[in-house]
């Protein structure tokens, strides 16, 4: 039998080894601490299964017995009984309080989240009628959540009203860690009350938050030492069909963190009613944790929409409902503004509220706000992410980036999710394919709410919503390429054929484009009256097509990022084939030639080959190609496939803000200049050209500026104020000239 013995103990170290060995890895560290039937942890056992090893049972010799946990407190005397973490154990300890949280204040969420579950278990088994034996005492005591701070002490007192716990419970759900006495209850309850039909789904479960078994310890990061005071309610008879009523007395759990914990009777001059409190001796570096409101900030950011009422120093902190949870049909207009201006910090009303439900793909609460406008455009910085997440009405983590598109930060709100897989620390979603569906998700019924919007109301869509957000579906548009499109059919632009302020969606546009046009056309310009004067809207003018007008570098980028819409081109307004064709070109033609023919104006095909051949040598620092055009009718010429001028400027003031120069940074590349071989400047020029070179010159590279101006890439107007000063100096010359010598002439007359 001892070698029986010691191959069974043998086993059972290798076990405690493998196990040991893997706690650095969290998703075995979960599934090894929190997978054990009713939740008893293979390094952690109840008092219960270790007695199935105790040393009577396998009669081993000292030398070989293992101790999974000195948790055998079958006998507690006055004086306490003191027992010892194992070594594993103690590690597992160092790495819940020392590292798996991020944030301190997070322990109270814990502790507030524990002693909700105890209520909420307490709720129950009163509702269900298994409670036996009870008091009337114990019936008229409220469940509710007591918290008391204590800075000349240095104490923090969580203190609830619910179930409590009995000594083994104490050893079993205090001693062992990774053993979540909440999700074990859970389990128990709802497989007594589905009996033999295992497709009666029990809803109880839904209030309990508690999961993973270590909120408790978290006690422990702002703590020296850690007492829990409990008096039991009651406990589970051995048939397993009611809870009868306690008579133990109250006792204490003590412990300092480090490897030890003792438990003994509760001293006669403490009073514990049902329930737990829990005493934290705060750590001297952290008294902060002692002050009423410190506690009362942290309270209202995590717990603030607890299911029981919590009170810090007597006064009632969470007042607010958590109105997400509730029906939408049944939510009022007053419930909604009140909940608005906590979540926002805002003092305005929203625009619009969207309160839904969705089960996929997962089980999913939100409601989101759009408030009457935004902080970013009084230079306030960029906004945080507007909508936390939460889980059972507990925050898992507040202005949550993973929710929403960052291009919909100025939404509101919060997230409620059941079902969404969390981190051992609750902080962050672990699922991350699971998220991002649940992104997807969220974010096409924001888009389609405000889809509704424009449809139903479009007055208060463009008045209200699209002047204030328009940048952020712009935004949108250009970072989150799965919303490009949706995005895009909630724009507004003015047009060529619009009045001035009048808006029009880019269906709209192409409900009234003629059948022959296959492409979306759009010119940028600083405003309407530059665009209108344009010498890029000549050609469009003639052919009676209209023109959106875009006025920020962010329009030009948006266009540029969408390339099509409903299967159309997006062109801009500078392109050099933009298969134009005018109705009443072969009239015009005819008109041309007869004109040609008395007036001999314009070049002829082989002068303006000879001018554009002059044109890109005597220019070839600025111009890469020079050709005639038909495009224009009042303009001499144009640059066309140029770069973006709005594109530039705003890369230019990025490379500045970032320390560069603008003189030396960004050159202009050489342009695609296209003449009007019919336009008296560039006639003038073609016969400058060999009686007066140095004016041809000049007058051309004044051309090729005013080019640059017209499509917005001249970088400084101030480089042609001397050339302009030479120009007017020799206009003044010859006018000078001219009239000094009719002078002359009149003179000699009156001589003769």
């Amino acid at each position: 039998m001892t070698q029986i013995h010691l191959a069974a103990a043998r086993a059972a170290r290798r076990q405690l080894l493998s196990s040991h060995h893997h706690l650095s890895r969290r998703r075995s560290f979960v599934s090894v601490f929190s997978s054990n039937g009713r939740g008893s942890s293979p390094l952690c056992h109840r008092a219960a299964d270790v007695t199935k090893i105790s040393p009577a049972n396998l009669q081993l010799p000292n030398q070989y017995q293992i101790s999974f946990m000195s948790t055998e407190a079958a006998n507690i005397d006055n004086s306490g009984e003191e027992m010892e973490f194992q070594a594993e154990t103690r590690q597992l300890l160092d790495i819940v309080t020392h590292s798996l949280y991020t944030d301190k204040e997070v322990f109270l969420r814990e502790l507030v989240s524990n002693a909700s579950d105890a209520l909420e278990k307490l709720r129950h088994v009163q509702a269900t009628g298994t409670i036996s034996g009870g008091t009337t005492d114990q019936e008229s005591i409220p469940l509710e959540i007591r918290i008391t701070t204590d800075e000349a002490a240095n104490t923090l007192t969580i203190t609830d009203t619910g179930i409590g716990m009995t000594k083994d419970e104490m050893i079993s759900n205090l001693g062992t860690i990774a053993r979540s006495g909440s999700k074990a209850f859970v389990q128990e309850m709802q497989l007594k009350a589905q009996g033999a039909d295992p497709n009666d789904v029990d809803p109880f479960g839904q209030g309990i938050i508690g999961r993973f078994g270590v909120g408790f310890y978290s006690g422990f990061m702002v703590a020296d030492k850690v007492d829990v005071r409990s008096k039991s309610a009651g406990k589970v008879s051995d048939n397993e069909t009611k809870i009868t009523e306690s008579n133990e007395e109250p006792i204490v759990w003590e412990s300092t963190g480090t490897g030890k914990y003792t438990i003994s009777p509760l001293s006669e001059d403490i009073r514990q009613d049902r329930g737990t409190s829990v005493v934290l001796h705060l750590k001297p570096e952290l008294s902060q944790y002692s002050n009423e409101s410190t506690i009362e900030t942290i309270l209202k950011k995590y717990s603030n929409f607890v299911g029981f009422p919590i009170f810090l120093n007597g006064n009632r902190v969470n007042t607010i409902d958590a109105i997400w949870l509730q029906d939408p049909k049944t939510v009022d207009e007053e419930k909604h503004s009140a909940f608005y201006k906590y979540v926002s910090h805002m003092y305005d009303e929203p625009i619009s509220t969207i309160h839904f439900r969705m089960d996929a793909p997962l089980d999913i609460k939100a409601l989101f706000y759009i408030p009457s406008f935004h902080q970013e455009k009084y230079g306030m910085g960029r906004m945080d992410p507007g909508v936390s997440l939460y889980s059972r009405k507990i925050l898992i983590e507040a202005k949550s980036p993973d929710i929403l598109p960052d291009w919909c930060r100025f939404v509101k709100g919060v997230v409620d999710s059941e079902d969404l897989p969390l981190s051992i620390s609750r902080e962050k979603p672990q699922d991350t394919a699971l998220v991002g569906k649940m992104r997807r998700a969220l974010t096409r019924k924001l888009i389609s709410h405000l889809s509704t919007m424009m449809r139903k109301e479009p007055e208060k869509y463009k008045d209200e919503f699209y002047k204030e957000y328009s940048f952020f579906i712009k935004e949108g548009i250009c970072q989150d390429y799965e919303s490009q499109q949706p995005l895009s059919k909630l724009l507004y632009f003015e047009t060529s054929k619009g009045m001035a302020g009048e808006l029009v969606s880019l269906d709209e546009y192409v409900s009234r484009c003629p059948p022959e046009q296959n492409d979306i056309y759009y010119l940028f310009a600083p405003s309407r009256e530059l665009a209108l004067q344009s010498p890029y809207m000549e050609t469009f003018l003639k052919s009676k097509r209209e023109v959106i007008f875009i006025y920020s570098a962010i329009d030009d980028f948006v266009m540029a990022n969408m390339k099509q819409f409903e299967g159309r081109n997006l062109l801009s307004a500078d392109r050099s084939e933009l298969g134009l064709k005018d109705d009443d070109d072969a009239e015009r033609d005819d008109k041309d030639s007869s004109e040609e023919s008395d007036g001999a104006k314009g070049l002829t095909p082989s002068e303006a080959t000879e001018f554009c051949a002059w044109f890109q040598a005597t220019l070839a620092s600025k111009v890469s190609k020079c050709k005639t055009t038909n495009r224009l009718s009042s303009s001499p010429a144009v640059i066309t496939d140029n770069e973006s001028g709005a594109l530039r400027r705003m890369m230019r003031m990025v490379e500045t803000s970032e320390g560069g120069t603008s003189s030396n940074s960004m050159p202009l590349p050489k342009q695609t200049v296209e003449i009007n071989p019919k336009h008296e400047i560039i006639v003038g020029i073609y016969r400058l050209k060999e009686k007066d070179p140095m004016l041809a010159e000049v007058l051309a590279e004044q051309v090729v500026d005013n080019c640059l101006v017209a499509a917005g890439l001249l970088d400084d107007g101030r480089t042609m104020l001397p050339r302009l000063n030479d120009l007017m100096l020799c206009i003044v010359k010859n006018n000078v000239k001219e009239e000094s010598g009719e002078e002359d002439s009149k003179n000699k007359k009156e001589s003769e």
